[in-house]
Formats: structure tokens, sequence, C-alpha cells
């Protein structure tokens, strides 16, 4: 794919290192994770149980199971966009087991039993959620970045700067004959 003649690749990326100071800095790569088609196979969506109504049977969206299995299901997905955001990094994890869905949201406990501070866990779900969302700073720098752009590009157009004053070719118009 291209916009503007250039083509489009790769996604967001971003790093946090960690500094230890006995030690190698722990560096943390965030990517953006766009598909959750696998997501989506392995945790499908919870559906509201029936209810009979007058007229047949509608789905019962408030029920308390369905509000419970919706949390749980909402915890994993959350948990799900965060770990696989943090493939780049290389994390060889002892508890979150990508082919158990349960296991998931155990990632910031496994980090905190690691070592990480509770700051740094808070920092590395910045990282995360940086890397799989656009915020007002991010747009305003592209916006800035792409003005200055546009700005040099006018510095060097071979067109002139400014607009020539306009000059009678001829007598003026005489609406009265």
């Amino acid at each position: 794919m291209r916009i503007g003649g250039k083509e489009v690749s790769g996604v967001c990326e971003e790093v946090l290192v960690l500094p230890r100071p006995m030690g190698e800095d722990i560096v943390i790569i965030a990517r953006a994770c766009g598909d959750m088609q696998h997501f989506d196979d392995v945790c499908p969506r919870p559906k509201a149980p029936q209810r009979i109504v007058k007229g047949g049977a509608v789905d019962d969206d408030n029920a308390p199971s369905h509000l419970k299995a919706l949390e749980s299901w909402g915890e994993r997905r959350f948990a799900y966009i965060c770990i696989t955001s943090l493939a780049p990094s290389n994390i060889e994890w002892d508890q979150v087991k990508m082919d158990k869905p349960s296991s998931w949201p155990k990632w910031q406990e496994e980090l905190q039993s690691a070592g990480f501070s509770s700051a740094e866990v808070n920092r590395t779900l910045q990282c995360i959620l940086s890397a799989n969302s656009l915020d007002e700073s991010k747009l305003k720098a592209a916006r800035e970045s792409f003005l200055l752009g546009q700005a040099a590009a006018r510095l060097e157009s071979s067109g002139q700067d400014i607009v020539q004053p306009s000059t009678p070719s001829g007598p003026l118009v005489n609406d009265s004959e």
C-alpha cells in the first residue's frame, strides 16, 4: 500500500530502558498489536444467555453470569494485547503461556515476582499503551514534522514567494459612455 507515493510499512514500536545500577539495563520493546484473529479464535466473545419473554427468546445482556464472563473475557483480551506487544522483548515467561489463556492476566504479577518495582511495571504498561494508541502529543509531533517539511519544500521552490502588484494594461473603462 502507498499513501502520497510512499510505501506504508511497519508498525509502531516503543522502547523503554529500565536502569539496573548493578547489571545490564533492561530493554523493553513494545510493538503495536495489529491482528486480533488469534485471540478471537482462542477466546470468542461470550454470548448472553437467552431469556424467555412473551413472543420468544431474547438475549439477557444483564445476566450476572454474562457480565462476569464479559469481564473475564475483557481482562484476557487486554492481557493478550500486552503480552503480544511485548513479544519483541523476547521475554521468557514462567507463568504466562500463550496456549493457556487463563495464564495471560498473570503477566504483571510475573514481572513483579522477577524483581520489577510497581513503578517499572507501570512504565512497562505505559510503553505498551503508547505503542498501541495515538495520543495528541504524537499527532502534534507528526503534524509539526510534516509542516516543517512543507516549509522546507517551499523554500526550495523556484517560484516567486510574493504576489506581483496588479498593473493596469490600458486606459480605465468609463461606464458612463
